[in-house]
């Protein structure tokens, strides 16, 4: 009963989290962070703490924290990314690298 009370603890702390970082985003970040969640999320988020991602974690320094080589990316892939150009409309693309320009840059890894 207490770890089912602690996990429900967990989901909500999860859940206010994601919320409140969404309550700061503009409307072009928000669309951003749903496309980026729905469309890039499988390989780029974490599924679970302790598994890795497929592809790397993205931030605000992905790219060099240049948004032409975001774009270049996004829109035509790399021999492991497919391209997104049929699937996202230009504006979308500039919502998905408007909102990886909120994201911090990941801590680097324990030693």
């Amino acid at each position: 009963m207490m770890r089912l009370a602690g996990f429900a603890l967990f989901l909500v702390t999860l859940s206010t989290g994601a919320s409140a970082e969404s309550a700061t985003l503009n409307e072009q970040q928000r669309l951003g962070q749903q496309l980026f969640t729905q469309s890039c999320g499988v390989c780029h988020l974490k599924p679970q703490i302790n598994v890795n991602t497929f592809g790397p974690t993205l931030s605000k320094e992905s790219g060099g924290g240049r948004e032409e080589v975001l774009r270049e990316v996004i829109m035509n892939g790399t021999p492991r990314m497919p391209g997104f150009k049929l699937n996202f409309e230009p504006q979308q693309v500039d919502a998905v690298i408007a909102y990886l320009k909120t994201v911090p840059a990941p801590q680097p890894a324990p030693r």
